[in-house]
Order: structure tokens, then sequence, then C-alpha cells
């Protein structure tokens, strides 16, 4: 038998065989196989084994191999690799502390259970190695390749086997169960192990088979059946392959069944040496759950996609068929319907009514004479005839107003134009046009019906009219299609305005501190980039970087101070950190030195970065919003826009969210879903009542207490101090008295700041001592008193801006808190104020069609109040009106236009009674003198506002101050250019004016 060869040489060989030399291997009877020839490791044995070999090889070979054939078996090679995953816990595993501390002792020599099978001379089988087979034959060829070649070269080797013989007695005279060969298992290599049956739980078995796993039972199970041997003793073994990854093997034996040996529950263990420790495979663990789950999830997508395009394709197959059933169906129906009708179809009725000409076709004009005479209308001063056709099968089609004959003023008459697919011409007489009529002349129930010539058959017809309501099936079903996947496209534009939103998020501090990669994945290793010269370790001379995960309660705790290095720009200092898998947020902190010192931990808030793709979620948060405003049922200023918005924002980040609002009797309850009375609870002497509903999508409680507080018709203006501090009092006690445990409290401003205190002083000593309280500050112009003192009870206070926070940072009641103060700024809900997905303008549009868009809402606007049509530019004005909001500077802009020959449009309200006055007389005014190029619409009215923002070319705001401003933002989302006046963070640096207004802007 030939056999390519190139074992190492032996370690007790003193010199290394003659070069060039070529041996011949000798088949022999005994308890070895071919398995030794082939492995690495037996050259760690000192065993002289009575073996001779030659061999002469080239790289030129074709990759096959010859394997001895035994009696009983196919032959027997290295045993398959498994494939890898993810094994994590076995019906018989024990305590892992159990197994370490007393498992036997497994003593190692070098063997093979192939060894034992007789080898007959001459009998050879060849085997041909297929890459992707899991034979042990393939397996063993995979090994073999992996041995190094030296072209030229070769070792004659005499192997005597009676060491094996001795180590197998010796394991069998000290009563050892189990031993494998080599003794120090390696990683990437194969071991065989070695089972004495007689001294096991299977000494009675016929069969026996291993099963298994590596490192703690966690990664790649195995089952291998066990040869015997011709060892002494009842030996049984069989061949494993340890993967790269495997820092130990686990295993029992079993009978197939239900029979084990497993060391006395405390199961067989191996170490192994290798490249992966315990650490490390937890790292590559969770990286290969990860990746696991990722192509999961990428096959279930695929699978998921395929199933999709063939559920459409079986959808619109059925549909068709649907479709062209209903429509014989409905005709079949208007065909019988029809001839009940024919038989009153007349030509002309005596002395009521007649035709001219009295035979004509679809398509044709005629003239329709009715006598009013002794008939229902015989004293109405209109007539109109209201026609169908085909039994109505269209429903109206023809409206026209009769005129009274010159010769006969009893005889009225009106042109008509027939339907160009009608056999039966149907029509009624009324006193007016639809939905004014009142009064009707219908043949006493059974209309006026005329026969219509038609050039084709009426089998043909028929034909054509299945086909034309099949069409018209067709068409409707396609516009419910069209209405799905606009849904699906405004679901992709707001998820890629997430992904937008996040990305200018993350690049938001790049003053300071960035990551790259920008965007930090579960699993990588990612740099921190941090700039000190911008933070209060501005000109240290080192900075120390302290990080952990998950908001700081990751099981692994905080990673050991690292120090920062240059990041090679000249600004920078850089870190690298390696992300765990089960990570979904990152947390850092910096330091002057290792232990401590001076911190930079962004004012007491600390970084956080979040991580994608890892294998947890952060834990979902019950927020509440206790607030007097909510969009659109109780709206007055931007706090109703604010309170909508951002608890739909943190509602789509996974939190649970609810709204606590006064229940006034001024509530726009269309808008609230569900609207349902949920309980009473007693507050000091005063019932309350709770009422819930969902309000965009939002959980709102209602409180609604009976000495009618919040019945007064308004919001504010009915002494709201005593009025909203009840309500703030019971919103608490309202949760208190549910079982509620909100992890956030989120009060706004001065009408809900008595949360702050009311929580802080009473109701966190009655079981909700995890909440925090949020203050936000939206106008710190009204209820000074009220903000000092939420300022002082808050754990944190939020304004509406950035630049509102430097503002108002040196007032008296922001300035001893500013340890806790953060300006955030407001944005607005790209749902709610979307003109792709917007019910209140007629066509819908986005920057591809925003011409066609705005020049339709342009025209609905200007129909709905009456201005005339011009191509000079159109402008909104969207406020309240308040002397904050620049109300002289609003006449001005408005006065200005007009002599500029523009149009304006005014939608708004005045809390102010006198000021709702002067522009009631400013409206009169101007209504009269411009009629055609102005209307001030002075309400609440949300539709027209959406409208407003659509149709208009320009949107003035010339607050004289203002905290953030959402009117710019709603503007520019519809394409209106807004016009502003230079003041905080509205100004949009460069859409201002400085002094004044001007009827343009350029962006």
């Amino acid at each position: 038998m030939e056999i390519a060869l190139h074992p190492w040489r032996p370690s007790f060989c003193e010199g290394p065989p003659p070069g060039r030399t070529r041996y011949r291997i000798r088949s022999i009877i005994g308890p070895f196989g071919q398995f030794m020839i082939h492995h690495k490791g037996f050259t760690r044995n000192r065993l002289a084994h009575c073996m001779i070999a030659g061999s002469g090889y080239s790289s030129m070979c074709p990759r096959r191999i010859f394997l001895t054939k035994t009696k009983d078996s196919t032959p027997k090679g290295y045993a398959w690799r498994p494939q890898e995953g993810i094994f994590t816990q076995r019906k018989y595993q024990s305590d892992p502390k159990e197994r370490g501390a007393g498992s036997s002792d497994i003593s190692c020599a070098f063997s093979s259970a192939e060894f034992a099978n007789e080898i007959r001379v001459g009998e050879v089988q060849e085997t041909a190695f297929d890459p992707e087979s899991r034979s042990s034959s393939n397996a063993a060829l995979r090994q073999v390749d992996k041995l190094e070649h030296v072209e030229g070269q070769s070792y004659e080797v005499e192997f005597d086997l009676r060491l094996l013989e001795e180590l197998a007695k010796e394991n069998f005279t000290r009563g050892n169960k189990v031993f494998v060969i080599p003794k120090l298992a390696k990683s990437d290599h194969v071991i065989e192990v070695f089972l004495n049956r007689s001294f096991s739980a299977l000494r009675d078995e016929p069969e026996i088979l291993i099963k298994g796993a590596f490192n703690g039972w966690r990664w790649n199970l195995f089952v291998e059946k066990l040869q015997k041997t011709g060892l002494p003793g009842d030996w049984w073994s069989c061949q494993l392959y340890v993967p790269k990854e495997a820092y130990r093997i686990d295993f029992v034996f079993f009978n197939g069944g239900d029979v084990y040996e497993n060391n006395d529950s405390r199961d067989f263990f191996v170490p192994v040496e290798g490249t992966m420790d315990e650490g490390s495979f937890e790292d590559f663990f969770l990286e290969e759950t990860r990746k696991e789950r990722e192509k999961l999830a990428a096959e279930q997508a695929e699978r998921e996609r395929l199933a999709e395009e063939q559920r459409r394709k079986e959808e619109e197959k059925a549909a068709n068929e649907a479709d062209r059933a209903q429509a014989k169906v409905d005709a079949e129906k208007k065909r019988e319907a029809l001839h009940c009708v024919m038989q009153f179809a007349r030509t002309s009725l005596g002395n009521v009514w007649y035709i001219e000409p009295n035979i004509f076709e679809g398509g044709d004009n005629i003239r329709v004479h009715y006598n009013r005479s002794s008939r229902p209308l015989e004293h109405a001063t209109e007539i109109w005839i209201h026609g169908g056709h085909n039994s109505w099968s269209d429903g109206l089609s023809v409206v026209e107003r009769l005129f009274p004959s010159k010769d006969n003023d009893d005889w009225w008459y009106a042109d008509v134009v027939v339907p160009s697919w009608a056999i039966v011409l149907d029509w009624v007489f009324a006193d007016g046009p639809p939905q004014k009529a009142k009064l009707y002349d219908n043949n006493c129930f059974q209309d006026f019906h005329a026969i219509v010539s038609n050039c084709m058959s009426e089998e043909l017809f028929w034909v054509e009219e299945e086909n034309r309501i099949y069409r018209k099936l067709q068409e409707e079903r396609k516009l419910k299609e069209a209405v799905h996947r606009k849904a699906e496209k405004v679901a992709r534009m707001k998820a890629e305005t997430k992904e937008r939103t996040m990305r200018m998020f993350l690049l938001s501090q790049k003053h300071v501190v960035y990551t790259k990669p920008l965007e930090v994945r579960a699993g990588s290793t990612v740099a921190v980039l941090y700039n000190p010269s911008n933070t209060v370790l501005s000109g240290k001379p080192e900075v120390w970087f302290r990080c952990s995960f998950n908001r700081w309660t990751h099981h692994n705790g905080s990673l050991q101070p690292q120090k920062m290095g240059n990041a090679g720009n000249g600004s920078h200092l850089s870190a690298t950190v390696k992300v765990p898998m089960d990570a979904y947020m990152m947390d850092f902190v910096f330091s002057e030195r290792e232990d401590g010192g001076i911190y930079d931990n962004r004012n007491g808030m600390d970084y956080h970065i979040p991580v994608f793709g890892g294998i947890l979620k952060e834990p979902p948060m019950h927020i509440v919003h206790i607030a007097v405003e909510m969009a659109p049922i109780a709206k007055v200023g931007g706090l109703g826009d604010v309170v909508t918005s951002l608890s739909r924002a943190v509602k789509d980040l996974g939190h649970n969210v609810d709204i606590i609002l006064p229940k006034y009797d001024c509530l726009n309850l269309s808008n609230v879903e569900g609207f349902h009375f949920r309980q009473t609870f007693a507050l000091r002497e005063t019932e309350v009542k709770v009422w819930f509903g969902k309000v965009e999508g939002l959980s709102v409680y209602f409180l609604e207490p009976e000495n009618g507080m919040f019945c007064v018709g308004c919001i504010y203006g009915r002494n709201d101090e005593d009025r909203f501090r009840f309500f703030c009092h019971a919103a608490l006690e309202f949760l208190l008295q549910r079982g509620s445990r909100p992890d956030i409290l989120h009060c706004h401003d001065w009408s809900s700041a008595p949360v702050a205190w009311l929580f802080k002083e009473h109701y966190m000593h009655y079981g909700m001592s995890n909440a925090r309280v949020i203050f936000t500050i939206h106008n710190l112009e009204f209820g000074m008193h009220h903000i000092s003192k939420a300022m002082t009870y808050a754990d944190k206070a939020t304004t509406v801006s950035h630049t509102y926070s430097k503002e108002v940072s040196g007032h008296s009641a922001i300035s001893p808190h500013l340890y806790k103060f953060r300006g955030i700024l407001n944005g607005i809900d790209p749902d709610i104020w979307n003109p792709y997905d917007d019910n209140f303008i007629p066509v819908s549009y986005t920057s591809e069609n925003v011409v066609e868009g705005k020049s339709a809402a342009k025209e609905a606007l200007r129909q709905r109040l009456g201005l005339r049509r011009t191509n000079n530019p159109l402008v909104g004005i969207v406020t309240r009106l308040t002397v904050q909001k620049g109300i002289d500077l609003i006449k001005h802009a408005i006065l200005r236009t007009l002599e500029c020959n523009g149009q304006v449009v005014l939608l708004g309200s005045a809390p102010d009674p006198r000021i709702q006055n002067d522009f009631v007389n400013l409206a009169n005014q101007l209504h009269s003198s411009h009629g055609d190029c102005i209307r001030l619409c002075l309400k609440y009215d949300e539709p027209l506002s959406h409208l407003i923002y659509a149709g208009a070319d320009f949107i003035v705001v010339p607050s004289l101050f203002e905290p953030c401003g959402l009117t710019q933002l709603i503007a520019m989302r519809y394409g209106s250019i807004p016009i502003v006046r230079k003041t905080g963070e509205q100004s949009l640096h460069g859409l201002m004016i400085r002094t004044g207004l001007t009827p343009c802007a350029s962006v």
C-alpha cells in the first residue's frame, strides 16, 4: 500500500533520518491502523512502533488517500467536524463547579480504536474525498491537508506498539474509566477518547455513544458512536475533532437511550490548549450569537420577501378572478333591474312630459319638456331635473335647471346631454338642485323613464357592461393598493428621517467627543475621540477615560480607567473600547487622573452613545406627563404641540408613556378615540372622575373634579393658579391610588410645576420613590414663583432650546440650579406635519412634486376663503395674538403686503379680549377694503392651519422673543419660506430680518 507520509521526528530520535530515503509501509495485523500515520500528535509519545514506512510524494499528487477496509465497517478516519452552532443546555448536565472539583483523573497516551482492527494485506479501498462531506474519511483528508509537506524528503520510522497495550493495562489496573490521547489536547486537532465499559454504568450495553459539547456545554453539540478495541480490558473508543474555538471538552457516555455514564453526575471534561480561553470565548460566543441572529433574520427576511411576492401574485390572481365574478353578478343584477324599468319607459307621457327629438341615442343633446300643472310642482318657482341612466346605475349624472316656455307658463324645459352608455334615461323633477330640493315629482315613486335607441345588440351591450364594471372594480382595488403603498412609503420616509436624526445627534458634540466609527455596534472595537480644550479638563497634562455600558449597569461593571493618547489630529485624544455583544448603551466620563480628581461628566449627566446590533434592548421606562395642554384636543400654544410630539417620539423609542390632562368642558373630543369613563377617587372632600381615551395613539387620562373647576369654557383665564394646583395634586393622587410606579414624572411650565414639590414632599414617601421629576420651562414669562420652586425640587430641568437656556441662565429662578438645567431643542412631529400624508390638503407632495402640491393647496385655500386667483405671493400668519408674538409687527406686515399687491391669510386668536376685539375691528376694515386679498380668521382651526402652511409662499413669524418656535419648522416642512425676526433660536441663522419685516426672504 503506497501512502503519502510526512511525520514529525519522534521525540526519542536522536537525529534526523537520511534525506531522500524511500520506504514502504508494511501492513501489520494488530491494534494499529492508518490514523497514527497522519496524526501530528503521535510524535509527542515516546513509543517505538514496529512499522516501516516509505513513500515518494509530491505536491502534484491528486488529493486522495487509500484506506484499509475493515470487516465490519466503512473506513474509519477522523470524526467529522460538526457544524458551528449554539448549545446552551444538556439534559444530564450538572453544576460546572461540581464537575470541575470531582472529575475522574483522565490519563492520556497515543492510540486509536482503528489500531485494534484486523488489517488484511492487499484489501484496499480507494476513497475520493468530497470537501463538503461529513464522513470521518473526509475529516481525515482535511487533517492530512494541514500537515506540512517538504518535497524530496522521506523518513523511516519503526514503531513499538507494546506501550499502548501497557497504557491500557495501566488504566485498567488503576480502575480509570476514561483516558484520552494525546494527553495534551489542542484546539484544531483530533483526540481519541477511550472508555472502559466494564467500569461504567454501560457494562451490559451492546452499543455505546458519546454525547458532548465544548466550553461548558455551550458550543457545538456532538454525538459519536464508540467502537470496541482489541486492547486488554473492555476498552471502547472514538475520535473527536477539537474545534479551534474550544478551551475545554465536556462529555458523557450513553447507550442511545436513557442509560448514561456521566461520572457520578459530574460529567467528564478535558482541558484544551489553544488560543481561546473563557473570557475570549465569551466575546466570541456573543459575536457568534449576533451573527447567527443576523443570518437567521436575513434568511427569514428573504423567505418573507419571497413569500410576500408569491402572496401578492396569488392575491392579484384571486382578486382579478373575484372582480370578474363580481362584475358578472353585478351585470346580471343590472340587467334584471333594467328589464323591470323598461316596462315603464316611454317616449312621452300624455300631457306631463315629452322629449325632442323623440328618438335619440347616447351622447345626443335633447330637450326635456315638463308640464307642472296639476303636478306636485305646480306652484314651484324653480324646477330642476335630477337624472341618471340604466336604472340609476351610476347615480346622479344629469342635473339641469328648467326654464318656462315662452308660449305657455305651465310648460318648462331643459336641455340635457344623454349619457353615452345609456339604454334607459331616468329622472325626476324637483323644486331645487340636489341637497337643496324639498319637493319632488317622481311619478308616484316610479320615476320617469325614456328609452334610448342603441345600435348595439343587447347581448353585446351586456358583455361590454360586464367589462366596464370589471374595469371599475379594478380601478377601485388599485386605488386601495395605492393607499397601502403610500402608507409603506410614509413608514420608509419616517425610518430615513430617524436615521438622519440619529446621525445629527451623534455629530452634535463632535467639537467635544465622537466615535470612530460614528455608529457604535455591539461586538466591535471603537475609538472614542475627546477634545478636552472645550471642557473643564482643558490644559490638564493627562486625561483618563472611564467607561461602562447599559447606563452603568452592565454585569461586567466598569472598565479599567484608560489613559488617553494623542489621536494624531492635534486637538483630540483617543481611547479604544471593545463593545460587548449585550450592550445597548455606551456610558463614559473623563478625569484628570487615574484615581479621579476633576471629572468631565457633562454637568452630571455623563456621556451616552447608543449601541446598535446588540442582543439586548434597553428596558422600557414608564413616563408620565402631567400637563394642562395637549394638541390637538386642548391647544393654546406650543406647549400643547410639544406634549404630544415629545410623548409620541419617546413612545417610538419603546417606552411606555401616559399623559394626565384636565377634562375641560371645551375639549375637542372628536379627536379622542375610545373615550370612556374609567373610575373615581376622592381628593380631600372632592370626588374626581377619571376618563380615558387615545389621542394620536397616546394613552390619556382625563381628570374631572365634580366641583366643576374645569367647566368654565376655556383653558386659561379663570382662577388658574388654584385650579391647576388642585389638578397637580389630583394627578399624583390618581397615580398613587392606581398603583402606578412611574420612572419619570414630567411636568411642564408653571401650570404643572406644583407636581415637583408635591411629589418630593409627600408622594415619594408612599410607594413612588423610584420616580424622578423632570421640569420643562416652555416660557419663563409667566408663573415665576411656581417656576422658581419647581426648579428647586426637580431632579432635572430643561427648556426648549440651547439659546433660550443661555438667555435665562442669569435669572434668579434659574441661576442657582444651572448644574441640572439644560436646553434641548424642540422639534415637530413628522407624522402630524407631513405634506405627503396630510388629510387636510388636496394633493400629497414631497420635494419631488412640491410645485404641484403647493399650487393645489393655494388654489384650495383661495377657494375656501373667497380670495381671487392671482400670481402674486400669498403670505400666511399662524399664531397666538399676544404681545410676545409681535402683534404690532403683524399689523405692519399685513398692511405692507397689501401695498405690494400680495395676499394675506391670518389664523389665530387672542386670550386677551382687548387684543381680540382690536383684530376683529381690523378684520372688518380690511375685509371691506381688500376683500379679495385678505382674510383674518380669528379662531383656532387645526385643518385650516395645515392648508395655510401648504398654500402660503411665505410664513411670517415676527415674535419679539421666542424660546424656540415651531412655526418656522412647520413652514419649511411644507415648503414655505419663514420670515422671522432675529430673536433666540427662532432666527434660523440666515432666515432672519434685523428690523421690521420684508415680504420676501432668500434661503
